[in-house]
């Protein structure tokens, strides 16, 4: 029994030991210095169709030379969802000494191992290398169609490989790999090649590569430029300042448009409500209409409390997270050599500010008279991380290397269950206990006023179509380039850009749910509390829809497992994107509405 308590303790221990190091992941690269002659480790990582970015497989599911036993280099959460599956290679490369023409290996291929190449060929699978940190990418094979009449379908692997290395001092700089002045072995149905003596048809075919070092200016520190310069993939990023300030001239329009409209109409409203009172609110002549004759409900609280409050809870979450990762990448702690650093860095951040999600939601709770705060906080704890299982089984059934291990994904639930749900625990309990009252300028009656009939322009899926378009409207040019970062395969380098954009989003998102209150409010309808979080919270379906257009008319993406992955995201991005404007929304309501019953 005594040598319980240590047992736990350590675990605990040892879990925050692996969450500091995740932590500091993003920022602790060190250059490696070689001595001439020293191994330089290649390691293959992965292979894929070109078009599906997302799909993705281990290099040594190909019939490919490989070591007799596959040893696999360590990696950290960010590269494992990234799909990063990185093994040691047969390649011998050695610093500063150039190779030429070295044989790898020789393989006999079945016909079953010849059409699993020629399927991958014809698909345009391409793989990926990684030297020193240093990502390189090349085509498994090549193709040509020719001609109609007569037709000709030419397929060939691939066989050498030409590695072009640049080093400075005793580091690595940039590496490559090329095909040029090589010509690719056919894989036609008559040969082109040595038959096999195997029963089976096969074939033999020898693999070798060159190795070739030069020296470059550059130093280590320097070296991401190197990395930026060059690209396999086409180049879709460039800087778009012009659409930028094009939106921020329209969303600045548009808000003094709805601040001096907002002001006018007010200050026309106080004139015409601006009676003697002695008794206060409660006083008001009854024969009036407006916003001002429903004082009496505009604070009776809505249904479906502890639902609302989590909501609240986990958009305020998500903002926090939002605002920490744009902040670091902006103070440059995300290097492109680090494979899945913002990976990382969103897990850690995401499990740490989950007692801001149990705070606000929970003290928001307690404050409208929530009586079950315990499920409140369960509820807040599950509402987006219970959303995140929906894509993993398809990409385990297709063995596709996005698919996450059991061991990480029984990291990510301890990471969970031991570090986020505590903490949503902790806040819920610190917020339940400083929660106070409520702050309501007037007093609620207990009988409900009825609420007049509602003309069409003032109904909810109304309300929803204009608070969700014009915040979308105002990120719809930065969300392409961001589409094209997370379902391509380019860097995402223009943070100031973001910042602004998500500032600009956040600001039309308020302002928008405030005039759509007081509209709402001037007919005599109290339920502004869901309506708040929809009108702008509905922006998500509008990028829903966005990523849906994006798929079929700007991506040339296909298949099942790309498809189930993308529309799964895409379905929880727009979900996150509901939850942080909602909050938004309905905290700005909420301040417009106690001025206007203060004043």
């Amino acid at each position: 029994m005594r040598l319980e308590a240590p047992i736990q303790r350590s675990s605990v221990d040892a879990l925050w030991v692996c969450i500091l190091a995740l932590c500091l992941l993003p920022w602790t690269e060190g250059a490696v210095k070689y001595k001439t002659g020293d191994k330089v480790t290649l390691y293959v990582n992965k292979v894929g169709p070109y078009h599906n970015p997302q799909e993705t497989y281990h290099y040594y599911t190909l019939p490919v030379c490989r070591p007799k036993e596959v040893r696999h280099k360590a990696l950290s959460l960010g590269e494992v969802l990234d799909g990063d599956r990185m093994a040691e290679s047969l390649y011998d490369i050695r610093f500063r000494k150039n190779v030429d023409k070295q044989t790898l290996c020789q393989l006999t291929l079945s016909e079953t191992e010849v059409e699993k190449l020629r399927e991958a060929i014809e698909e345009l699978y391409y793989f990926e290398f990684v030297l020193d940190d240093i990502p390189m990418w090349g085509f498994v094979g090549y193709m040509e169609e020719s001609g109609f009449l007569p037709h000709s379908h030419k397929v060939g692997l691939w066989t050498h490989l030409d590695f072009n290395i640049e080093f400075n001092g005793n580091s690595v700089i940039f590496a490559n790999v090329s095909v040029k002045d090589v010509k690719p072995v056919p894989l036609e149905e008559s040969g082109g090649v040595e038959p096999g003596t195997g029963t089976d048809g096969g074939i033999k075919v020898t693999h070798s590569y060159s190795v070739r070092w030069f020296e470059s200016p550059l130093t280590h520190e320097r070296r991401a430029e190197r990395l930026r310069d060059y690209s396999f993939f086409p180049k879709t990023l460039e800087i778009h300042w012009l659409s930028i300030i094009n939106s921020l001239v329209l969303v600045i329009l548009l808000l003094g448009f709805v601040i001096i409209i907002l002001m006018r109409v007010l200050k026309n409203d106080f004139a015409r409500y601006n009676v003697e009172e002695d008794g206060g609110c409660d006083d008001l002549d009854q024969g009036d209409n407006g916003w001002k004759i429903i004082h009496t409900d505009v604070f009776r609280f809505p249904p479906y409390k502890s639902l609302l409050c989590a909501i609240l809870g986990v958009g305020a979450q998500f903002l926090t997270l939002a605002t920490g990762i744009i902040i670091m990448a902006l103070l440059g702690m995300f290097n492109v050599h680090r494979h899945g650093a913002i990976n990382s860095a969103a897990i850690v951040l995401y499990a740490l500010t989950s007692c801001v999600s149990g705070y606000c939601s929970c003290r928001f709770y307690t404050q409208i008279h929530g009586q079950h705060w315990v499920w409140n906080i369960i509820l807040t704890s599950t509402l987006f991380s219970g959303n995140c299982v929906v894509v993993n089984s398809v990409h385990w059934y297709s063995g596709s290397t996005q698919a996450l291990p059991v061991s990480t994904v029984l990291l990510l639930l301890a990471v969970w269950a031991l570090v986020g749900f505590p903490l949503t625990v902790i806040g819920g309990i610190v917020g339940k206990n400083k929660a106070g009252s409520f702050q309501a300028p007037c007093r609620t009656r207990n009988i409900a006023r009825q609420i007049p009939c509602q003309p069409w322009y003032k109904r909810t899926v109304v309300h929803m179509a204009i608070g969700g378009f014009l915040p979308f409207s105002a990120i719809s040019v930065e969300l392409y380039y961001i589409f094209a970062t997370v379902w391509g395969r380019e860097h995402y380098t223009l943070y100031g850009i973001l910042l602004c954009v998500f500032a600009i989003l956040l600001s039309v998102g308020a302002c928008i749910s405030v005039a759509l209150t007081y509209f709402l409010l001037s007919g005599e309808d109290y339920r502004w509390w869901w309506r708040s979080i929809l009108s702008t919270g509905s922006t998500g379906i509008f990028i829903f829809i966005y990523s849906v257009f994006y798929y079929y008319n700007r991506s040339s993406m296909s298949g099942l497992v790309q498809s189930a992955e993308f529309f799964g995201y895409s379905m929880l991005t727009a979900f996150v994107f509901s939850l942080m404007l909602g909050t938004v929304s309905f905290t700005s309501s909420l301040a417009f509405i106690r001025y206007i019953y203060r004043s």
